[in-house]
């Protein structure tokens, strides 16, 4: 079979209503050698409404925001802004949380984008993680997190949570401006993201939520929604409309496939950012770190997750391609042995994040 057979029957057989559909909606993009070889929207859009999915549609992009903000982040080093060895204290004075020691140890940037800060998502209710939560000015939030004891001392555990969230006001506090603003001047702007920001660009194309189900059900605009250990997470979908939620870093923006796919083809070809500084942010970070059990056979770079173990990690990619996902339903991916390229946004959670469709759509491209 050839790519595209591939790719059509993968995605024909989540979004089938003949079969058990797992998917509602999605845009599937592959690059290979910088060049398209695939693009393809599927199923609907809103199903409640009959509108298809399109091409330019417009997705919640949770934590497919990260990336953008961290190469916002790598591109400022590279051009001598910041130090990856710096520490977030020194752009953010009152940002010293205690060590389960008691002691008040330096978090530096590249614990940040590592995800290596001793920083989780278990916050309390008066800090906003990003998919929902109170409203208030970035800073605020980043001072009530900084109350919050961290997990581990930085630089000795792995811990996925508001690492970014912070990053992102450093590099605000960098610029004196917003972390809107910075991520447009260095990153979104220069490449031409123009569906990507910290609002909806044109809300006709924003593409509604649907969660997990047999078939699929449409999410409410407040939604506790269940993870596979049992925990709830609270999906806010009015969110990206409201101004005075504090700018995420972490999971704030909305985007298309389009630009997502600038994106990663930037930093994959260093165009956006020095070669060094690519290869830095597409390998191991993290050393020997222990992970979750659900992270077996893969580490972690500045970007994404890291596989070094295809079989332990139950993924179907070479070994040193780099994957991360968004809640709201997506998964991208970068090979740079092969030069490929993919990036995979569905309107279906968790099933688009991290379940059996993300492999699917690997195996179709890697074979």
């Amino acid at each position: 079979m050839t790519l595209q057979a591939r790719l059509d029957a993968a995605i024909d057989a989540a979004i089938d209503a003949a079969l058990v559909t797992r998917i509602v909606g999605c845009v599937v993009l592959v690059h290979q050698q910088g060049q398209p070889v695939y693009a393809r929207a599927a199923g609907l859009a809103d199903r409640e409404t009959g509108r298809p999915m399109q091409l330019d549609a417009i997705f919640r992009l949770a934590s497919v925001t990260k990336p953008i903000v961290t190469t916002t982040a790598l591109h400022m080093a590279d051009l001598g802004l910041l130090s990856l060895d710096d520490p977030v204290a020194a752009y953010l004075p009152y940002f010293t949380p205690k060590a389960p020691d008691g002691s008040r140890p330096d978090i530096l940037l590249r614990h940040l984008m590592s995800h290596t800060s001793g920083l989780g998502y278990n916050v309390p209710p008066n800090v906003a993680g990003g998919l929902s939560g109170p409203l208030m000015p970035l800073t605020e939030n980043l001072r009530r997190l900084s109350r919050q004891p961290l997990i581990f001392a930085p630089g000795t555990g792995w811990e996925y949570g508001m690492s970014i969230d912070v990053l992102g006001g450093v590099i605000a506090a960098i610029t004196r401006s917003t972390l809107a603003e910075t991520v447009a001047r260095y990153v979104t702007g220069p490449l031409g993201m123009a569906d990507t920001a910290f609002g909806v660009t044109d809300p006709g194309r924003l593409v509604p939520a649907y969660m997990d189900g047999t078939p699929p059900q449409r999410m409410a605009d407040l939604q506790q929604v269940p993870s596979d250990d049992g925990s709830l997470t609270l999906f806010d979908q009015t969110r990206i409309f409201l101004p005075k939620a504090p700018q995420s870093g972490g999971a704030g923006m909305a985007g298309t496939a389009a630009d997502v796919m600038k994106l990663l083809e930037a930093v994959r070809t260093a165009t956006i950012l020095t070669a060094a500084t690519r290869n830095a942010s597409l390998s191991n970070q993290i050393g020997d770190l222990p992970r979750r059990d659900t992270d077996a056979g893969k580490r972690f770079g500045f970007l994404g997750a890291v596989t070094i173990d295809p079989a332990l990690a139950q993924f179907p990619v070479p070994v040193g391609t780099v994957d991360w996902g968004g809640a709201w339903g997506h998964n991208w991916i970068i090979d740079p042995g092969s030069e490929t390229t993919i990036v995979t946004l569905t309107n279906t959670l968790w099933e688009g994040c991290n379940g059996p469709f993300r492999a699917d759509i690997a195996a179709a491209v890697f074979g």
